[in-house]
């Protein structure tokens, strides 16, 4: 969920939302700031519902978008709210989506915008995350933070060369600000798409999709692919990369330690703590299995 709207004295809002989160059995983690509300949270049914009621009845948040996914365990450890500068960190002070933002696309109309021959379609998220999928034909950033990206535009693109702009991130809120950044530097046809890569890999058919391999999400699952299923990615306890099925038979990698990507930067002290407590949560999960 997120949006962007102004919040006067954000922190005050930390304990009230982190116990309605408690009562209610979330998980999950939100950010507040001056700027709006973003994260991503699970719980039962009703739980949910109760929590975005309650956010929804807060005269500051009544425009709230949500998606919707579903997953048979707890995504996420514990709940978190957390007071930052930015919901979503871009660094570039003046870069307000309310007053500028690109043209919101539709998932049903993405096909049509990034087959025309004459769109840039840029993926806004970070190297990891593109590793996994991403749309035919986008142009991949490298950037290792959001943060990077307006220096990738400021050295890649043209207003005169490239006149019709793409875009599209995992749920839409980082190209709010990219599109808002890309108007501020003079591109007039700006596109995004509503709702990010969940909301077309939820709405649009594999066999009409222009999406390859799966979408990196920020949670236990690691990935997802069309409709949302649980893809078939793990998580690198040691470096918190995604791990494919190729990587796991990898020289280097160790289950709750380490991966080929960071074996070699990891101490013994390190892998030795981390050997420690995959150990602890085998014996936990065990301990949680037998029959009482």
């Amino acid at each position: 969920m997120y949006q962007f709207t102004p919040v006067d004295s954000p922190g005050a809002l930390c304990a009230p939302l982190r116990e309605h989160m408690g009562r209610h059995g979330i998980r999950g983690t939100l950010l507040l700031a001056d700027e709006g509300i973003n994260g991503t949270v699970a719980g039962e049914r009703a739980g949910i519902d109760a929590l975005l009621a309650w956010l929804r009845e807060d005269a500051r948040f009544p425009g709230l978008t949500h998606k919707e996914s579903f997953a048979e365990a707890m995504p996420f450890k514990r709940a978190k709210v957390r007071l930052k500068r930015e919901i979503v960190t871009m660094g570039v002070p003046g870069i307000d989506p309310r007053q500028s933002v690109g043209t919101y696309v539709d998932p049903q109309d993405w096909n049509a915008l990034v087959d025309d021959p004459g769109v840039t379609l840029i993926d806004t998220r970070n190297g990891y995350e593109v590793a996994l999928g991403t749309f035919r034909g986008a142009a991949d950033p490298e950037t290792d933070s959001f943060s990077a990206f307006p220096r990738f535009v400021d050295e890649h693109l043209d207003p005169e060369k490239h006149p019709k702009v793409a875009m599209f991130c995992t749920g839409g809120i980082r190209c709010e600000k990219a599109t808002a950044y890309l108007k501020q530097r003079g591109f007039k046809d700006v596109f995004h798409l509503r709702g990010g890569i969940l909301k077309y890999l939820e709405e649009v058919s594999p066999e009409q999709s222009r999406w390859d391999g799966e979408c990196y999400v920020f949670d236990e699952r690691v990935s997802v692919g069309h409709g949302l299923r649980p893809g078939g990615y793990g998580l690198c306890y040691g470096c918190g990369l995604p791990v494919s099925a190729k990587d796991a038979r990898q020289p280097g990698y160790e289950r709750g330690v380490s991966c080929p990507a960071c074996v070699d930067r990891l101490t013994d002290e390190q892998k030795a703590r981390f050997r420690m407590r995959q150990q602890q949560l085998d014996a936990e999960r065990a301990a949680a299995s037998r029959p009482s």
